[in-house]
């Protein structure tokens, strides 16, 4: 994400509270704005080493949005608008009443997805198991039961479980990259060669602009949980260092996990493919499709499995970050004090039992009407991601000036943002266009409802998170009748830790020391 971190030090690196109050004196040292203010935090335990934020950053939270839902995007707006769109939402990303809005609006993210993704588990399943002899509510005790498991193991079993998944992700993609090449140039057991003839045939856009701004949800949804990165510094070892090197991990999974592959897909199947919006499991996926035009009869089957496993290990992520959020805003005096309960096993138990509790809503697919239940939930937090980010990039802009403005310098940081201030200005009103393209293809949709009724039901579906957003916000200015502060007047200092500048630049003296490969190395990993 698009931010500065002021990252805790480790416990034998701290100061005594005498040599910090003496070095404040004669210099500013710089820390970093914990996720849970006050002392209770602390009871967060420091559980996730550098491969565990490295795989939370590069594959934590593929799933769906890539695998799945990009066929429907395909579909819509054909291979050139699903891989530029997919990449300037990528270029994006690495680019008080308000941040009450914010919590409430990113838990309702997450803690959605957890019913959606279980939902979507069974789906998966039935590709195997078509006759259904086995039913959905046994996959989704199963599911929900490990999911559970693993979060009651503590931070560090929702790690271990992420790096394996990632690892078993990175590792399918890396595959499907061959595949689909080989598939590409006629060497497949099908025998076709495809070439570029989608891209003539039927062509490369479908829908003209109200496919280019249809795709950008897909774009959004598939990208949802780039920034868990930074929800999980609270419990990284040593986020000063650790948070850079997965920062700097999101570049690779933009390039290699979404844009290469979709490229690559688009290849080989065609956005007409009637395969891609006729079915309701995961033989709508265009990565399926795409082997099974090349006549490759086992792939399709385990990359079935890296679906089920992407959609289980985002469900994983959905009650971590669900949880971690809503005890972040009750410590902060924003939602009920029980949820910032945390056991001494570091795990915000009443938070995640919570989460776990709203994850049955997935038993709802046995209730009569359940299709609309879920698409209404889903709307509650389809542009969640757009709002979330466009909302990191304005607070960075105004820490940045506030840092300023209050005297500090940018060689205080510990890391600072590659692309500056400007970046997040260039983020924040990419962000804002998004959500007004959206709004215009909610308005003038490519398939219109027939009557008023359909139309409106239609827009709220698509746009239900805006009007949302603005009600916390407008309950949170009523309530506690905030303002924004001026930027000398903004906290810098509350809950943080001070590293000491003599210390910052001995690192950065050390770095620069290194030989040439080494600082090549730490620039890109």
């Amino acid at each position: 994400m698009e931010m500065e971190a002021f990252h805790d030090l480790s416990e034998d690196e701290r100061p005594s509270d005498d040599s910090v109050k003496d070095q404040e004196t004669e210099k500013r040292g710089i820390a970093t704005e914990s996720l849970l203010p006050g002392p209770p935090e602390d009871k967060l335990h420091r559980g996730l080493n550098g491969l565990h934020m490295q795989m939370i950053a590069f594959g934590g939270s593929i799933g769906t949005g890539l695998f799945v839902g990009s066929g429907h995007a395909l579909a819509t707006g054909g291979p050139l608008f699903l891989v530029l769109n997919f990449a300037l939402v990528g270029i994006m990303l690495f680019t008080v009443a308000w941040g009450f809005a914010m919590g409430w609006n990113y838990w309702m993210q997450w803690v959605v997805a957890l019913p959606f993704e279980l939902t979507v588990s069974t789906i998966v399943i039935r590709y195997w198991d078509v006759d259904g002899k086995i039913t959905s509510g046994v996959w989704i005790t199963i599911f929900l039961v490990l999911i559970t498991i693993i979060n009651f193991f503590g931070v560090k079993g929702y790690g271990n479980v992420e790096v394996a998944g990632s690892m078993f992700k990175i590792v399918a993609v890396l595959a499907f990259f061959i595949i689909a090449i080989v598939i590409d140039a006629g060497g497949a057991p099908s025998g076709q060669y495809f070439g570029a003839k989608t891209w003539s045939d039927p062509g490369p856009t479908n829908n003209g602009f109200k496919g280019f701004c249809s795709v950008f949800v897909t774009a959004a949804f598939g990208y949802a949980g780039t920034e868990l990165v930074g929800l999980a510094a609270r419990e990284s070892a040593n986020p000063r260092k650790e948070i850079p090197k997965a920062s700097k991990q999101v570049v690779y999974r933009i390039i290699l996990f979404y844009c290469l592959s979709l490229f690559l897909v688009g290849l080989i199947v065609p956005y007409n493919n009637p395969h891609l919006a006729g079915a309701k499991n995961a033989s709508s996926s265009p990565f399926v499709i795409a082997m099974d035009l090349g006549g490759v009869k086992v792939m399709p089957h385990i990359f079935n499995a890296v679906i089920l496993v992407s959609v289980l290990s985002v469900g994983n992520s959905a009650s971590y970050g669900a949880s971690r959020t809503i005890a972040g805003m009750a410590l902060a005096g924003q939602a009920p004090k029980i949820f910032g309960y945390i056991d001494n096993r570091g795990r915000p138990v009443v938070a995640l039992g919570l989460s776990l509790v709203i994850g049955c809503l997935a038993y709802l697919q046995y209730a009569s009407g359940q299709d609309v239940i879920f698409s209404w939930l889903l709307a509650l937090s389809g542009l969640s991601s757009i709002i979330t980010w466009g909302s990191v990039c304005a607070a960075h802009i105004r820490f940045r000036l506030a840092f300023e403005r209050q005297g500090h310098s940018l060689d205080e940081l510990p890391w600072k943002s590659p692309l500056g201030i400007w970046g997040s200005v260039f983020g924040l009103v990419f962000n804002v266009v998004v959500l007004l393209l959206n709004f215009y293809i909610s308005v003038a949709p490519i398939h219109p409802a027939a009557d008023a009724n359909g139309r409106a039901y239609d827009f709220f579906q698509s746009y239900l998170t805006v009007p949302v957003v603005i009600a916390f916000f407008v309950f949170a200015k009523l309530k506690w009748r905030v303002t924004m502060p001026a930027l000398e007047d903004i906290d810098l200092d509350t809950g943080r830790e001070i590293v000491p500048l003599d210390i910052l630049r001995a690192e950065r003296e050390e770095s620069n020391q290194l030989p040439t490969i080494n600082k090549l190395w730490n620039l890109l990993c």
